[in-house]
């Protein structure tokens, strides 16, 4: 498109000079972007009982609806972050948001649960591209104004997605109480023309770091990929032992993927780089673990409210508000400074604690008990996703920073895989509270787990080349 076929007010931003300071005009489509993900990732968590009962489906099946949507985003973040690395974040951000307002008319005409699933994959992936363009853009106003100071912008990423992740459910039950469980898909629709519309208004129409040339996108690496998770997740879902060539295709899919990607030129995962830094390894290990106790406790904690403590949608997501009240306030409290390291210790304790609480829960629990379970839980989701992400930052290459966002994405979102596998091994016919204690114990693992990660990482809070940081200046490629 010419110039003089503009709008006027796209032409009148290309007159302008830019700003001295990072561009606040690229926060609201940021922002907004990066929220879709988390915001169908939680007010799912209440539709799941309506959704099985509307349409004759146990937890083992529903399951799908959380399981589909992460296994499009792990395989998708790390895609469209190299697409966005190669094509600039502008067109990728436009087609994704598109999408997500296609897969919201599609959930919410579905006439069955197959319809359902397919529009969760189509969400996945549509969802995909807005944090690592995110991230791509606050690399590029970095660059440009000479000011490494993201921490302000990055906590705005973190917050806006986490506000969204714990007021979900709420808002789910909210919209089920008015509409029913469709409203849930149809309210993906508006928020895809507010992308649309503030994406395609202030993105610059910059191009990627490689323009789009000499860099190629790695198909066969992304079926490997992809067949490992499906057939992994298949088993998970519903182990038998009649089933056990799904591990096995799993495990040659995975070696499959590991000769290739160490062979080819331009992979999908490039895991010479991972090779060669330990620490990013770490963080992308820590994400795993956190979130997979994170949505353990999203997901099946709000499904015993409903099944195992006889609360309604509307009520269940109301019992989650103060997950959300805690978690802003620990990231209000301590977004801006760094601190990564005390961060993952304080989250990991703390998520620790939260576990162990709920081995004391049982139908006849006050709410006030299940109001203060949920408090305690909500104080590691204001810390651990946002001290990882910092260290991702400081970690990963610049010109790789989009793509090393999407692989920190997909490690959550497998975290989010490993966690619906858990809820449906203990929540197999209904979500009671013997299933609950058991998926406790298994979130207690991997907190413990999680902290003796956090406490024997002695990088974080240093440079990669062990030197104590003392400014913020970029690094260089």
């Amino acid at each position: 498109m010419t110039p003089r076929l503009l709008p006027a007010r796209l032409r009148a931003r290309a007159g302008r000079p830019a700003p001295a300071g990072f561009d606040r005009r690229l926060i609201a489509p940021m922002v907004l972007g990066s929220v879709l993900n988390p915001i169908n990732s939680s007010m799912i968590a209440v539709a799941l009982v309506p959704i099985g009962l509307a349409l004759g489906a146990p937890p083992s099946e529903t399951v799908w609806l959380v399981t589909a949507l992460y296994l499009a985003t792990a395989v998708g973040q790390p895609v469209i972050g190299r697409l966005v690395d190669m094509y600039g974040p502008r067109r990728l951000y436009l087609l994704g948001t598109g999408l997500v307002g296609i897969a919201g008319l599609l959930g919410a005409l579905a006439p069955s649960l197959g319809a359902l699933i397919t529009a969760r994959v189509l969400l996945g992936f549509g969802t995909s591209a807005a944090y690592p363009a995110a991230m791509q853009l606050t690399r590029g106003e970095a660059e440009r104004t000479g000011r490494d100071s993201p921490a302000g912008v990055l906590t705005a990423l973190a917050v806006a997605a986490q506000t969204v992740s714990v007021v979900g459910p709420a808002l789910g039950g909210a919209l089920i109480g008015v509409g029913g469980w469709r409203a849930v898909f149809t309210v993906n629709v508006p928020l895809s023309a507010a992308c649309l519309v503030l994406g395609h208004l202030w993105l610059p129409r910059t191009a990627g770091r490689t323009g789009g040339r000499g860099r190629s996108v790695d198909a066969p690496g992304m079926a490997l990929f992809a067949v490992m998770l499906i057939a992994l997740m298949l088993f998970l879902t519903g182990p038998r032992a009649a089933h056990w060539y799904l591990p096995a295709l799993s495990a040659v899919a995975a070696a499959g993927f590991a000769a290739r990607e160490l062979r080819v030129a331009e992979p999908f995962v490039d895991l010479r780089v991972l090779g060669g830094n330990g620490p990013l390894i770490v963080t992308y290990v820590r994400q795993f673990l956190g979130y997979t106790t994170s949505y353990g406790f999203l997901y099946g904690f709000t499904q015993w409210l409903e099944e195992g403590r006889g609360l309604s949608a509307s009520a269940a997501g109301l019992v989650m508000l103060p997950l959300s009240a805690c978690g802003l306030a620990v990231s209000a409290l301590t977004g801006r400074r760094e601190a990564a390291r005390a961060k993952l210790v304080t989250g990991g304790l703390v998520q620790i604690a939260g576990c162990a609480a709920l081995l004391l829960t049982g139908s006849g629990s006050p709410v006030r008990l299940l109001l203060a379970v949920g408090a305690v839980m909500g104080v590691p989701q204001g810390l651990i996703g946002l001290a990882d992400q910092n260290a991702l930052y400081r970690q990963a290459e610049p010109a790789r920073i989009a793509s090393a966002a999407g692989l920190l994405r997909t490690f959550m979102y497998l975290g989010a895989l490993a966690a619906s596998a858990a809820n449906a091994a203990f929540f197999h016919h209904r979500a009671d509270t013997p299933g609950l204690h058991d998926l406790a114990l298994f979130m207690l693992a991997g907190s413990v787990l999680l902290l003796a990660f956090s406490l024997a990482d002695r990088s974080l809070g240093t440079r990669p080349d062990g030197a104590r940081r003392t400014t913020a200046q970029p690094r260089k490629a």
